[in-house]
């Protein structure tokens, strides 16, 4: 096992997989504004991909692309949390996902600042100011909708409970976590689930959403075990290159 290009893999399919969930918004979000802001932070999650992945494959040093690692994996080997690649649904889970994810991603990149990797630490460093932008974008409008009429808090109640058991894996280390963080290139996730935590509850009470209360967790994403719906964006998402392969615009 290669356990620092597997790592490099966990970070990149985590922000590959959720830029394309939010690129589905791209012409159809609630209003025009929200439009262009999810189409940003897509595009912001698609640029620290590319570092990551073409790092990725420089460590596995067997001729790899970020195009090769991104279109031409199956389900099966990606290494994604399976937070996510949970569906849009509708504007609140979008909104809650994103959060959950923002929090982790922040605490995680500012962490990675001492890497000993200095490349994944530079990769961090240039994504860091984006990642604080999309945290404070994510949670302002939990509190918006959380706190909002009566229809936007049942959905945002709804979307919490119903993404929450997917919240555990972002800070549960897997063995690729443990190996890199002895090796000084990765935080110690134990150390970033306090932050976490203290993080959402903030914001879920500021918002006046309650945090379930159910501790089980889903997880197997890190080690290749995803749900159906990871399957189907790839099917939509590695079409052109599969069909084509090599094909540039």
């Amino acid at each position: 096992m290669n356990a620092h290009f597997d790592y490099l893999l966990q970070l990149g399919d985590n922000t590959l997989i959720l830029s394309q969930r939010l690129s589905e918004w791209c012409g159809h979000g609630p209003v025009l504004e929200q439009d262009i802001a999810m189409t940003n932070i897509a595009l912001d999650l698609l640029g620290q991909t590319r570092m990551l992945l073409t790092y990725a494959g420089e460590v596995e040093g067997q001729g790899r692309s970020e195009d090769d690692l991104a279109y031409f994996r199956d389900a099966h080997q990606f290494r994604n949390v399976l937070l996510v690649e949970q569906p849009n649904e509708d504007w609140a889970y979008t909104i809650v996902r994103q959060f959950f994810f923002d929090a982790f991603n922040y605490f995680n990149y500012q962490a990675l600042l001492k890497s000993r990797d200095e490349r994944l630490a530079a990769i961090a460093e240039k994504s860091l100011k984006e990642v604080t932008y999309h945290l404070r974008y994510s949670s302002e409008w939990v509190v918006r909708l959380g706190d909002g009429t009566e229809t936007s808090r049942e959905k945002m109640q709804a979307a919490v409970n119903d993404l929450w058991m997917f919240t555990g894996e972002l800070t549960t280390p897997g063995e690729v976590d443990r190996l890199m963080a002895e090796a000084g290139i990765a935080p110690d996730l134990l150390t970033i689930k306090p932050l976490w935590e203290t993080k959402v509850s903030t914001i879920l009470d500021e918002a006046t959403l309650k945090k379930p209360e159910n501790d089980w967790m889903q997880s197997g994403g890190k080690s290749g075990r995803h749900t159906e719906h990871l399957g189907y964006m790839l099917a939509e998402m590695q079409h052109l290159q599969r069909t084509y392969p090599g094909n540039e615009w």
